[in-house]
């Protein structure tokens, strides 16, 4: 069964483009042109993965709403966010919000296209990694207390799962690759796979990994910041 993909756009070209380019690709595709239009759609389904522009119509930042109602229902939806806002203070409104990619207009189609199949994969090897959301014994990596699975893109923490974006997780699997040891900026941006990264930017994924990670477990205090170099994973 196709993946449906949600895009929720307010130029009509532009909205046009998206829904041939990635038709194309295999997925079911349902364009939105509004923030009303868009949340009446989602109450009848969910998509498996939403675009949201932020500007729409008159609307400033009826994007990062969109969001926020998506991800109050399903929390590990994957979104996307392509806009013309590229202002920092944006990126990180919408990593805030739980965005999984943060992309710049104008941008080529069939990157677009590899992105979203990107990151469907991440999602589906997550779903069918087990019910329960906790990595595979066999294939994850135990630090301490916490356990990560790279091939099913899965972490938890004594033995609670932890929702991370794509992003989050390739960070995190930055960091305890030497547990100890600092890992700069430059590493953490790499990890990213985005561009107009920033070290506010890695500092705001950081912040939501902790956040997550505290949301289960108050006394979590596992990734320290090396200041002006960048971050490491500490087990004691």
């Amino acid at each position: 069964m196709a993946k449906r993909i949600a895009i929720v756009e307010d130029d009509a070209d532009q909205r046009s483009n998206y829904v041939d380019a990635i038709t194309k690709k295999g997925y079911e595709v349902t364009a939105y042109s509004s923030r009303p239009q868009a949340l009446a759609g989602f109450e009848q389904e969910l998509p498996d993965l939403a675009i949201l522009d932020i500007i729409l119509g008159d609307e400033v930042d009826a994007g990062f709403e969109i969001c926020r109602e998506l991800l109050a229902r399903a929390p590990s939806l994957p979104v996307i966010f392509l806009t013309e806002r590229i202002a920092e203070i944006d990126k990180i409104s919408g990593l805030r919000l739980g965005a999984w990619d943060y992309l710049p207009k104008p941008i080529s189609l069939d990157y677009l296209a590899e992105r979203i199949s990107s990151l469907l994969r991440i999602n589906e090897a997550r779903t069918q990694s087990g019910a329960d959301g906790t990595p595979n014994s066999s294939s994850a990596k135990l630090v301490g207390d916490l356990s990560i699975d790279q091939e099913a893109l899965l972490v938890s923490w004594k033995g609670m799962p932890i929702n991370l974006s794509g992003t989050e997780f390739r960070m995190l699997a930055k960091l305890v690759r030497v547990p100890g040891h600092a890992v700069s900026y430059d590493t953490l941006m790499n990890a990213t796979m985005q561009s107009l990264v920033t070290n506010n930017t890695i500092n705001t994924h950081m912040r939501n990994i902790r956040k997550k990670f505290e949301s289960i477990d108050p006394q979590f205090d596992c990734i320290k910041s090396e200041y002006g170099f960048g971050y490491r994973w500490s087990n004691k």
